[in-house]
């Protein structure tokens, strides 16, 4: 068997959205490659932060999962996932991810988000000699200054945490260039630390379902222009605007309908704004093949941020837009990462966020735009994920950043302690 890998996380399949099936995809594509891995991981949650049917919370979980064996510790899981209860979540899970059995690891992966509980597991990987490769999919304190949810000091206290674990790690591996600039020029990371690994496509395109069918199923008249959201439904995803243009759809005529699919904290006063709106839909998380026929049915796939989001995330819906090879809108500032790459991807248009009028305007351009040329204009994005968001590429390009991290770790002798530890 090959060097041995342990992942640490609170996402993992089969939760099918956000950060999960990226954690679950690298685990599976490097035990493929040789490597004996393990995963230490949470109770499925996302996005509805509720847990998935059949887990207990009450013992801890073992699995196997595509050949990856899967050990679940218990922590709380808050209906509300307002900062305080997610740290709170994110404490407990540490405390537990560190009392598991990791089973004398040559590397560990923590993903982040899930800050405190990564600086929790660092604190025993540093104990016992392991290197620490930091994934980061979302810089904590940057989500926190651009969405307002924490004060200045809390800001400034959790970014000091945040720089000085990511400092602390052998490396850390980011998911866009974005994101290495900021980690390098605030947090204070020696550049030499940061990989950059892309995030690559987990869906591919639908075979089983007719679009015009899956239309009917959903009663979507063939006239209507659809344009559909995915994923989680919170706070930077500012879905307000989009009920917004829906309303102003209606007024004005425009034949055009405005699709919410998934979960978040936001979907109970999404739900009670789509009850009053004809041209405002809110659909519940959908299987992996109709998720894949529904972007195939769409006429253009949306992304909408909160107004000032210029660094915190690259939306991982993304890569599933581009491979379903409909046109994307992106409600997003100039400077943001989601902008930068649907015009490097030639997949869409950007209009300004926050501005329903604009977001309306943009659809019925964006769609016109695409008719008019045949399908032809803004459908780059099929291109850009064989030439840039590759599942092969992504996993070369990982194996190479824990093996500049495997080499760091200093302390001979953790065999013995670690199994002292787990006897």
């Amino acid at each position: 068997m090959g060097q041995r890998v342990l992942f640490i996380g609170l996402n993992y399949a089969p939760e099918h959205t956000g950060i999960a099936p990226y954690t679950s995809g690298m685990a599976q594509s490097l035990a493929a490659a040789g490597w004996d891995v393990g995963v230490v991981t949470g109770l499925p949650h996302y996005p509805q932060w509720q847990v998935h049917a059949g887990y207990e919370r009450g013992h801890q979980n073992r699995d196997i999962i595509n050949g990856v064996p899967v050990e679940r510790v218990p922590h709380p899981v808050p209906g509300n996932a307002g900062l305080a209860r997610r740290l709170g979540m994110e404490i407990m899970f540490g405390l537990r991810a560190a009392r598991a059995r990791w089973n004398n690891p040559d590397a560990v992966v923590v993903v982040s988000p899930a800050l405190f509980a990564s600086v929790i597991v660092r604190l025993r990987a540093k104990y016992h000699g392991i290197p620490v490769l930091a994934w980061v999919q979302d810089i904590y304190t940057a989500g926190l200054t651009e969405t307002g949810s924490a004060g200045g000091f809390a800001t400034r206290a959790m970014r000091a945490v945040e720089g000085r674990f990511l400092r602390s790690c052998e490396g850390m591996v980011v998911i866009h260039d974005r994101f290495a600039q900021y980690v390098q020029r605030v947090l204070g990371v020696d550049p030499a630390r940061v990989h950059t690994v892309r995030n690559w496509t987990h869906i591919g395109p639908s075979t089983h379902m007719d679009p015009a069918t899956l239309r009917e199923r959903f009663g979507w008249p063939m006239e209507d222009i659809i344009v559909l959201h995915t994923g989680n439904m919170g706070a930077k995803q500012d879905l307000g605007n989009v009920a917004a243009a829906a309303a102003r759809a209606d007024q004005s005529g425009a034949p055009v309908r405005f699709v919410l699919v998934g979960g978040g904290r936001q979907r109970p006063l999404l739900e009670e704004l789509a009850a009053h709106a004809p041209r405002f839909e809110v659909l519940p998380s959908v299987d992996d093949e109709t998720y894949s026929a529904l972007l195939g049915a769409a006429d253009v796939l949306l992304v909408n941020e909160r107004p000032g989001l210029t660094e915190m995330c690259v939306p991982s819906k993304l890569t599933s837009y581009f491979t379903a090879g409909r046109p994307v809108l992106a409600a997003v500032e100039a400077q943001s990462p989601s902008a930068f790459e649907v015009a490097s991807a030639d997949a869409g248009m950007r209009v300004p966020p926050g501005d329903p009028r604009a977001l309306l305007a943009g659809a019925l351009t964006l769609h016109g735009q695409w008719v008019e040329s045949g399908g032809t204009r803004h459908s780059g994005g099929a291109r850009y994920v064989r030439e840039v968001l590759s599942r092969d590429a992504a996993t070369k390009a990982f194996i190479a950043a824990l093996n500049a991290v495997r080499t760091k770790g200093h302390a001979p002798t953790r065999t013995t302690t670690i199994a002292t530890l787990n006897n």
